[in-house]
């Protein structure tokens, strides 16, 4: 994997605004939960709540992107120096060459349910909630993008987390579909190992089978090849013909014939098994 150099980084949450403070509140044993004052209807927990949010104003040529959730980003790009660290790729790759991806949980979807529960009588959003740019989970990757000056790919990746009381069983039916599957599976790899094991049997039957009918052509062979010799001294001495002469070296051509394919048979059984031990039969593999 190639690797990725981290060159900027900034950090906003409630334990700390910049790497200072975190670092701070990290070393200090002090967290940022506090709680629950941040719900219209009461609820009983703690929370993360960043303070001075609700008293953070963005630059005016951002003012339509205004919502917690951008402000927040807003608050993150100023630390640390990264706004200056990013303008600064900016200018030196271009606005079109750097790409952002983002992760959220939430994007803006607080103005929207604001405007929700600010709804007027004639069922629109009130005055200042009519900006569609931040009732879309895209909300936070675009006002990044807008805020960085940049117009390169955007990423918005969400994540929205929820609970089914009752799904209908569909989860106890897809797990039991992937037992079944997984137990399928199972049962191919056991074949697969049954068809390996038969596969290679057969192969040294064969090789055993090819070794046996090697021996038995050299035998031959080496009966004509004696045959041959024997009947070409007595011709010499006038003992045999021409005629047997003919048939001895025919049938000494036969049996070396028959030998060569035997020795074929038996390169070819050999290849066979090493095929079927997943070697590589033409010797590419290391040997152990």
């Amino acid at each position: 994997m190639t690797p990725l150099r981290i060159t900027a980084c900034s950090i906003a949450c409630s334990a700390g605004t910049g790497v200072a403070a975190l670092a701070s509140s990290l070393r200090g044993r002090r967290g940022g939960l506090r709680p629950n004052d941040f719900t219209e209807v009461p609820l009983e927990t703690w929370i993360g709540r960043v303070p001075g949010l609700e008293d953070l104003s963005l630059p005016s040529r951002l003012a339509n992107w205004d919502c917690r959730n951008n402000r927040l980003a807003w608050l993150g790009l100023q630390c640390d120096g990264f706004l200056e660290r990013a303008s600064a790729a900016r200018e030196r790759y271009g606005r079109d060459r750097i790409a952002i991806v983002l992760g959220t949980s939430t994007s803006s979807i607080g103005a929207t349910e604001e405007a929700y529960r600010r709804l007027l009588p004639d069922g629109q959003y009130p005055e200042d909630l009519r900006r569609p740019i931040v009732h879309t989970p895209h909300s936070l990757g675009a006002f990044v993008r807008e805020a960085l000056g940049l117009e390169g790919v955007v990423v918005t990746v969400g994540a929205t987390l929820s609970w089914t009381l009752f799904d209908g069983l569909a989860r106890f039916a897809d797990r039991r579909e992937r037992q079944a599957q997984a137990k399928l599976a199972d049962l191919d790899v056991q074949a697969a190992a049954r068809r390996v094991d038969v596969e290679v049997r057969e192969a040294l039957v064969s090789l055993e089978n090819q070794r046996a009918s090697l021996k038995q052509a050299s035998v031959a062979y080496d009966v004509a090849k004696k045959n041959a010799a024997e009947t070409a001294e007595l011709y010499r001495q006038g003992l045999a013909s021409a005629l047997e002469v003919a048939d001895a070296n025919v049938s000494l051509f036969e049996a070396e014939v028959a030998l060569v394919q035997e020795r074929y048979g038996l390169g070819v059984a050999f290849l066979n098994l090493e095929a079927a031990l997943g070697l590589d039969p033409f010797g590419k593999e290391p040997r152990t």
